[in-house]
């Protein structure tokens, strides 16, 4: 909780406050090049780079070839580290990602920047976050219950599931939460982050795995080879449905849909329990200035603020929709400019 208030401060203080999902990835080309000044390649999460979401990526593209004229080829990826370098290296000239994998192709080249970021219900950066859960599952919750709440005390010594060591959501805030409530006992005051990537004897986790993507962490989790996973609420909206308690608290129970899509097709009707959950700075889509004209960039954020594109269906998608999209569409989302600074809090992370 302490580490909850701390993070919500800092958002407030920097931003007024404020991923990244399917492991059948790589369909489409991990290895795809530029192509000259008619063609922009957009790079992909893992999280985004499933078959059922294809329709979606293309509708993106379809917004992206109508701003600027020229044609969109998608770069989809089985690994976080190749979205990155892709956008970094030029290889991609645009990627949407989580703010600490954007943070990280910043650093590796400065021309790396952020174009709109998805706003919260407002349709303003206030509430513009999502969800990173640690959740257990159904069965085992009473294990950490903490008078009427929950408590991460027992998830020492337990095999523990991460998305990527490059996820925000996924990893840098999970695990600098873990970090900050576990370094105040005597027996952790020396933990780092460093010390939750690997698992075994003498280490924090037992075990350590790694899902590769949202998706693949929470199925980890629920065919039964962890016991706690990381993961966050947008990348698996789509494949689950609440049955108990409040959507994003501590205690709600999520059940996955009968008829849910890989990976989470050999994990139907499977419940999970949230024990902790973290609000998180929502992900970017970012431009890599050096393969992108100004002209361009400033046409595409044009294009991307417009009502024409909030009100998009396959964009934004209405909660009683069939689509499997990237975007839920409950009062106000729309994309919003946004600057570097504006995630200075997930940089603060690191301090």
């Amino acid at each position: 909780m302490k580490k909850m208030l701390r993070f919500m401060s800092i958002a407030f203080i920097l931003v007024i406050f404020l991923s990244g999902c399917s492991s059948s990835a790589g369909k489409e080309g991990d290895s795809v090049q530029k192509n000259g000044d008619d063609t922009l390649t957009i790079a992909w999460y893992p999280n985004e780079s499933g078959e059922d979401l294809k329709a979606a990526r293309d509708e993106i593209a379809k917004l992206i070839e109508e701003a600027t004229g020229k044609k969109v080829e998608h770069k989809t990826t089985t690994d976080y580290i190749i979205a990155i370098e892709a956008i970094a290296n030029g290889n991609a000239d645009l990627a949407f990602m989580g703010a600490q994998g954007y943070i990280e192709a910043h650093d590796k080249n400065e021309k790396v920047l952020p174009l709109v970021v998805p706003s919260g219900e407002s349709g303003t950066l206030d509430d513009a976050m999502y969800y990173s859960w640690l959740a257990v599952n159904k069965g085992d919750e009473d294990e950490y219950k903490s008078g009427s709440g929950f408590s991460i005390d027992n998830i020492a010594g337990k095999k523990f599931s991460f998305v990527s060591n490059s996820s925000t959501s996924g990893f840098k805030v999970p695990s600098t939460e873990i970090v900050s409530y576990f370094s105040q006992k005597e027996e952790y005051k020396d933990l780092t982050a460093e010390d939750l990537l690997e698992g075994g004897e003498g280490k924090f986790f037992s075990e350590v795995q790694y899902g590769g993507s949202h998706q693949g962490s929470a199925v980890n989790l629920l065919s039964g080879k962890v016991d706690v996973a990381a993961f966050c609420d947008t990348c698996v909206n789509n494949y689950i449905e609440l049955v108990d308690g409040e959507q994003n608290k501590p205690g709600a129970v999520y059940k996955v849909k009968n008829d849910a899509a890989e990976p989470f097709h050999t994990v139907p009707g499977k419940e999970f329990v949230l024990i902790s959950v973290t609000p998180v700075l929502n992900a970017p889509f970012v431009v890599n200035t050096e393969t992108v004209s100004e002209e361009d960039r400033k046409k595409l954020v044009e294009a991307f603020v417009s009502d024409e594109v909030a009100n998009n269906t396959k964009i934004f998608v209405p909660e009683d929709s069939d689509f499997s999209g990237l975007f839920t569409k409950k009062a106000n989302e729309r994309f919003v400019e946004v600057e570097d600074s504006w995630f200075d809090p997930i940089r603060e992370l690191s301090k």
